[in-house]
């Protein structure tokens, strides 16, 4: 970017505005953002925080972006209405472990954190401690699977893994840096086997490949276990509901 455009542009962007957005008797949520990069308004959905995003170009007039919203109000609605509910960690509550369903269990007048019996994840201690226990203990669990498995594949394609790190990611589900480090979503515990199974294939073949070209492609599909489609598939539909798990 040129210096003498670069200072027609504001030294900070402004900050996020919420904005109410009337329909059918009913005002919906707007999270109105600039970006120096957007050339027109748009909208998104951000299911981790249950919010759509106004989206608009730092030039462009509040009202003109407030105008597309409004008139977009019925995709907005649907959009909201479509967005899965929240899936707290409680006691009672029912979680996937690797596809599997579970159901947690409070032992508040027993020893130890989390155990699993069968169907069933127990937790010890107080109440209020609950929520964050079953995501350590969901944490470790995707560790244990997940970590060998890099590995296996990355031997594969005889590269290097120098770090392995799981995070709250909410636009990703994994990634691969120039460097060899890796990163993933804690929540892909709660996917079936074989979709784990393709994001590592997908990020080891990163070693090799840093694009989405064919030959990323067909590395990919050559060190996942079965074929891709169906894991792929599996996120496109599920996704949104991953996100909603212990929020």
């Amino acid at each position: 970017m040129s210096s003498w455009f670069s200072r027609l542009l504001p030294k900070t962007l402004p900050e996020p505005e919420q904005l109410t957005i009337a329909h059918a008797g009913d005002t919906l949520p707007v999270t109105f953002v600039r970006n120096a990069r957007a050339r027109r308004a748009s909208l998104r959905v951000d299911p981790a925080n249950r919010r759509i995003v106004l989206t608009a170009p730092l030039r462009m007039a509040r009202g003109t972006a407030v105008d597309f919203a409004e008139a977009q109000a019925g995709w907005i609605a649907a959009r909201l209405d479509r967005l899965p509910e929240r899936r707290p960690f409680c006691d009672g509550a029912e979680v996937p472990l690797f596809g599997v369903p579970h159901v947690i269990r409070h032992r508040a007048g027993q020893r130890g954190t989390v155990w699993r019996e069968g169907a069933e994840i127990h937790v010890a201690g107080r109440p209020e401690h609950l929520p964050r226990r079953v995501r350590d203990w969901l944490m470790a669990e995707l560790k244990a699977r997940l970590v060998p498995l890099v590995h296996a594949k990355a031997q594969r394609v005889e590269r290097p893994v120098k770090r392995i790190t799981l995070r709250d990611s909410r636009s990703r589900w994994g990634s691969c840096g120039p460097n060899a480090a890796m990163s993933f979503s804690w929540r892909l515990v709660f996917a079936p086997p074989e979709v784990l199974d393709y994001l590592v294939a997908h990020e080891v073949a990163h070693l090799v490949h840093l694009n989405h070209g064919p030959r990323f492609w067909e590395l990919a599909r050559a060190l996942c276990d079965s074929p891709i489609e169906g894991p792929q598939t599996w996120l496109k539909k599920n996704g949104e509901t991953l996100l909603q798990y212990g929020a």
